[in-house]
């Protein structure tokens, strides 16, 4: 393979097919929407509760966390659908375990945002 000569003008069209996954993802997966929408909440609720810079870095980790799942098990699903049209169990496999992680990265993201966000929502009872 013959390699290719270092380009910018390459390396900014690589964004261009990054931006271009981000709108297929917001376009077509329905759970990428529900994961913007609490993404939107926690980050309203981040400047509401005024938390600290390392409370953002957990925050900003657990919401990149979870869309790098979306993106991952989204494309893997595609992917197995041009491979392998018909129903097949080790596709099905394939799909359960990609979806499990992104369950795992929910349930991680919801752990962080408990242990960040529930004292605030209990002082305020207080």
């Amino acid at each position: 393979m013959k390699e290719e000569k270092f380009s910018i003008r390459k390396r900014f069209k690589s964004f261009t097919y990054a931006f271009n996954g981000l709108r297929v993802l917001f376009r077509e997966e329905h759970n990428s929407r529900i994961h913007l929408t609490a993404m939107v909440c926690v980050v309203a609720a981040g400047f509401l509760f005024s938390i600290s810079p390392l409370e953002w870095v957990a925050v900003v980790f657990a919401i990149g966390l979870v869309f790098s799942g979306e993106i991952i098990n989204s494309a893997i699903e595609d992917l197995s659908d041009v491979v392998c049209p018909d129903r097949d169990e080790r596709i099905g496999k394939v799909k359960d375990l990609a979806a499990a992680a992104v369950l795992v990265s929910a349930l991680t993201a919801l752990a962080i945002g408990l242990i960040i966000f529930l004292p605030k929502i209990i002082a305020l009872f207080l």
